[in-house]
């Protein structure tokens, strides 16, 4: 500690130094920036642990987020392929009942055309059984035929037998 007096331009200083108090400031000064070296020491370590925990928060949350998009994914393929298969099914559908419409249609083309042959040769054999009916020998002879039906035609065959 100092204390200055000037008189009549004099200059005075006397100096009270007290060891003691001397070696206690020292010694809190040192203390005073031990304290503040701990505090910026725990501040770092602090700042260390608070990123640390944020980088965790961030990387939990992308995690969840990436997560979920995978589930959103997952869902929306699975949903992609009950469309992409129930378009496939109606397209199936459509064509069965197209080929099974066709496949009617030329049944009964089919069966009208034998039908109307049959009924050609039925009255072709009206007609000859009209004529033979007619003619004078009717116990001598008989009427012997047989048919062969196939795909494209149908076929009569008569044989007119004598007894």
């Amino acid at each position: 500690m100092g204390i200055q007096f000037c008189t009549n331009g004099h200059l005075i200083l006397i100096v009270i130094e007290d060891i003691e108090e001397t070696i206690e400031w020292k010694l809190m000064q040192k203390k005073k920036e031990k304290d503040k070296r701990t505090k910026l020491k725990r501040n770092k370590a602090a700042i260390i642990i608070q990123a640390w925990w944020r980088g965790t928060l961030v990387r939990r949350t992308l995690l969840h987020m990436a997560l979920r998009a995978w589930i959103i994914q997952c869902w929306w393929r699975t949903t992609l392929l009950r469309m992409l298969e129930k378009n496939r099914r109606a397209a199936l559908i459509n064509f069965i009942t197209t080929e099974r419409a066709v496949i009617k249609l030329q049944s009964l083309v089919r069966m009208w055309r034998i039908h109307w042959r049959y009924c050609q040769v039925l009255n072709a054999l009206y007609v000859i059984q009209s004529h033979w009916q007619c003619h004078n020998c009717q116990t001598c002879a008989l009427l012997r035929g047989h048919c062969v039906a196939t795909a494209t035609h149908l076929q009569f065959h008569i044989e007119i037998m004598n007894c």
